[in-house]
């Protein structure tokens, strides 16, 4: 315990410590974002997940050597996989990221808001890039292969697990948390609070304390992010970090074998996935910027849990983050009130 405490420590220490170099980094280098949701559309630095990765892989790489020389243990391989899948799925987002350019986009209202439209990776490409950082998950068979089907009970698949779960879970997990984002704290903070219940639901449900230890080590540099996202925020998650966080997410869910609450626990992504499909995917998650600093919903038609907050009153950027937290908060305390 006290060497998870201190890896946990580590790494948001180290997450804290580079944010602010990143942010000098990435401003120097132009890689930087409109912020649509602020009086001037202020530029700010936008590749989060590097910082996160750098501060993950530091706690991490701790506690596994802690445990690997000094315990002998052996099973902490999944550390190694998971490490690795985190790692290529930022570099994947980091990549979608420097590869993006930004326009104008005037379809909203010419007079009412100036938003951004990101051109990269045509959205077909988007959609299969996390594929790859599945291997490593995929090479260790990480995972149970029982898995509970309702109406039949519970069947072993064998090497169906592996090799068509595994991709699928990160396949659509990353996909996910990347169709719910555009404000500040947004991502980091669902995420945050989506993989905290899945790490602790691991624990207690299977004992799986290598689960635990990549959740609650991925949320620890989330934290230390949060400090710098939040808004007004001065670094954006991007899709190196909105990629990462449904990976970890789908990791955790695997090595724990509790892939039953992880699905119930994404229910906000989901309903994200339903709205955003009624834009045939155009739609952004964005509000129109008001006169009193409220977001007003840019369309008559609802296309994101962000619109719904919206609409619900005049809000705040900060206040639709922080509404939709909690509604995930919420959701996760139902999932263990389900399924412990």
């Amino acid at each position: 315990m006290i060497i998870f405490l201190i890896s946990l420590a580590v790494t948001f220490v180290a997450t804290m410590l580079v944010v602010p170099k990143t942010i000098v980094f990435l401003r120097n280098i132009s890689v930087v974002g409109k912020d649509v949701q602020k009086k001037g559309c202020p530029e700010v630095p936008e590749m989060g997940g590097l910082p996160v990765l750098i501060g993950f892989l530091a706690g991490m790489l701790l506690y596994t050597a802690t445990n690997t020389f000094y315990f002998r243990n052996e099973a902490y391989i999944g550390l190694l996989a998971a490490m690795l899948t985190v790692t290529l799925i930022t570099l994947i987002g980091m990549l979608d990221d420097l590869t993006a350019l930004l326009k104008p986009n005037f379809s909203i209202s010419r007079r009412d808001h100036k938003s951004v439209k990101r051109v990269g990776f045509k959205q077909r490409h988007k959609f299969l890039l996390p594929l790859p950082a599945a291997v490593p998950l995929m090479a260790v068979q990480s995972g149970v292969s029982v898995v509970s089907i309702p109406f039949v009970g519970s069947i072993d698949i064998g090497i169906l697990y592996p090799l068509l779960v595994i991709p699928l879970a990160v396949f659509g997990a990353s996909n996910a948390t990347n169709m719910l984002a555009g404000m500040n704290g947004l991502e980091a903070g669902l995420g945050a609070v989506l993989i905290s219940a899945l790490g602790l639901y691991a624990y207690v449900q299977t004992g799986s304390s290598i689960a635990a230890a990549v959740a609650f080590m991925f949320v620890a540099a989330l934290f230390a992010f949060l400090v710098f996202n939040w808004c007004p925020a001065r670094l954006f998650s991007g899709d190196s970090l909105t990629y990462a966080i449904g990976a970890v997410a789908a990791t955790v869910a695997i090595l724990g074998n509790i892939e039953k609450f992880a699905i119930f626990c994404f229910i906000p992504w989901f309903v994200e996935f339903v709205l955003k499909a009624r834009s045939k995917f155009k739609a952004e998650s964005f509000g129109v910027l008001q006169k009193d600093g409220t977001l007003r919903a840019p369309h008559k038609e609802v296309y994101s849990l962000t619109h719904v907050v919206m609409k619900m009153g005049k809000y705040r950027e900060s206040k639709v983050s922080l509404i939709l937290v909690m509604s995930e908060i919420i959701i996760c305390l139902l999932g263990f009130a389900i399924f412990l």
